[in-house]
């Protein structure tokens, strides 16, 4: 299947291990995951941020394997999860970087014609989340307010 955007065909992606269960040198509870978790995400790194801490610095490759939950549950659970979907925000932010540096180079019109494709993808995606029930039906984005739900 092709790419929304662009001309890209490729299926490459990373492979899950085929066992589900934590690997056997690793030493930490479910309990001590969680805990450490919880204390990053209130220093406001976000679910992805977390992941990856826990795989360079911690040797928690599948946080799941050792929890039996991925993160962004795990969080949820403990009232710790974003306002708004990540990939959302990070196209939310996107935008306002685009449109900022549209104010300065009004001539850009390249800049223009993918602010368009990203707030498009950005339209679609509320909808989805706004359907699954993670946005509040409510929800609109809009470029002049954009910059308050990304600060």
């Amino acid at each position: 299947m092709g790419r929304m955007h662009s001309k890209g065909k490729g299926i490459s992606k990373s492979a899950l291990p085929y066992k589900r269960t934590p690997p056997g040198w690793l030493k930490v509870t479910a309990q001590e995951v969680t805990d450490h978790m919880c204390k990053l995400a209130k220093k406001g790194m976000t679910p992805s941020q977390i992941g990856v801490e826990l795989r360079d610095s911690h040797g928690i490759a599948q946080v799941r394997s050792v929890t039996g939950n991925k993160i962004l549950r795990i969080l949820k659970g403990n009232g710790l999860a974003p306002d708004i979907p990540e990939d959302l925000y990070h196209m939310i932010k996107k935008a306002v970087s685009i449109r900022k540096h549209l104010e300065r180079n009004r001539k850009d019109t390249d800049a223009k014609f993918h602010l368009i494709l990203v707030e498009s993808r950005i339209h679609r995606l509320a909808r989805y989340y706004k359907l699954s029930k993670k946005l509040p039906p409510n929800f609109k984005y809009e470029s002049a307010t954009a910059s308050t739900l990304v600060a």
